[in-house]
């Protein structure tokens, strides 16, 4: 009996043994996949929580990259649109004043040495086209010798006096080598500003520091009336004609049409002749010009 319990002590402890052992390995076991459970809670929170910061720096850099580089483009490109624009206003207003027109032109002649300030508005003519006309003929010239050639022409813009019969007015300047001067004192026309139409002698007039000769030539009808003021003066060798006119038409046959103020037509143009200078050429050119213009007239 002895043997026989004992034997089932040992059994019983073995049993127990063994069942304490298959416990705590089920223990284990458990243990070990709820560790592995929880180590793999912990390891997608872990890669949630990743993915999550992820975004939420994606949307913090991306915010603030694109709000960091829109602004940094932004105030980039203020101070370039500024410096941009302000070398486009700066350019635009050079070309606004290149486009804008002096008040005055100076014209000078190197053949002939002769120079005049002129309004910018009005049209110089040179060359063959300074010849200038009264209703379609040519204004003659006032040498009483052949050999005069026209060096510029400034006209008058006609629509200054709109609604006047004013139809041409005109500065010119002519300039004949083949004269003395003594022949430059004198008028191929007769002054006809007497009203007997008596011949007038040149009246000595000072036209800025130079003493000239003028003398005047008017012709017309009822309807058309031409009028010019000759100016002499001798320079250079030569005999320099400076002319003032002016043509109307329309006025008494024309409704609506108006006399334009021939004083004030003839201010304007004399305001050109009191700017003529005549610069000295060398008597080397004068001869070489006095025989061109010499063979010219022949």
């Amino acid at each position: 009996m002895a043997t026989i319990l004992k034997s089932t002590t040992k059994a019983n402890n073995n049993t127990f043994t063994g069942t304490t052992i298959s416990f705590w390995s089920r223990q284990q076991k458990l243990a070990m996949i709820a560790g592995f459970a929880i180590l793999a809670l912990l390891l997608a929170a872990s890669a949630c929580s990743k993915q999550s910061a992820k975004p939420a720096l994606a949307s913090a850099s991306g915010p603030s990259g694109n709000s960091g580089a829109a602004p940094a483009v932004n105030v980039s490109a203020a101070p370039t649109a500024q410096t941009a624009s302000a070398p486009t206003a700066q350019a635009r207003a050079a070309r606004k004043a290149s486009k804008k027109r002096a008040a005055n032109v100076t014209y000078s002649d190197t053949n002939s040495g002769v120079s005049f300030v002129y309004p910018s508005k009005f049209t110089l003519a040179t060359g063959e086209k300074a010849q200038p006309q009264f209703d379609g003929d040519a204004v003659p010239m006032n040498f009483v010798q052949p050999g005069g050639a026209t060096v510029a022409t400034v006209a008058l813009p006609t629509n200054l006096y709109a609604g006047t019969d004013l139809t041409s007015a005109f500065f010119s300047v002519n300039v004949n080598r083949g004269l003395s001067e003594e022949q430059c004192s004198h008028f191929a026309f007769v002054d006809t500003r007497d009203a007997d139409g008596e011949p007038i002698d040149a009246e000595k007039v000072k036209v800025g520091e130079t003493d000239m000769l003028m003398t005047s030539e008017f012709a017309g009808s009822a309807t058309k009336q031409a009028e010019a003021q000759y100016y002499h003066d001798y320079e250079n060798g030569a005999c320099y004609e400076y002319v003032l006119g002016f043509g109307t038409a329309g006025y008494g046959v024309t409704e609506g049409i108006q006399p334009v103020n021939r004083d004030e037509v003839f201010a304007r143009l004399e305001k050109i002749l009191a700017t003529v200078k005549v610069r000295p050429v060398a008597q080397e050119q004068m001869a070489e010009r006095a025989v061109a213009a010499a063979d010219a007239g022949k």
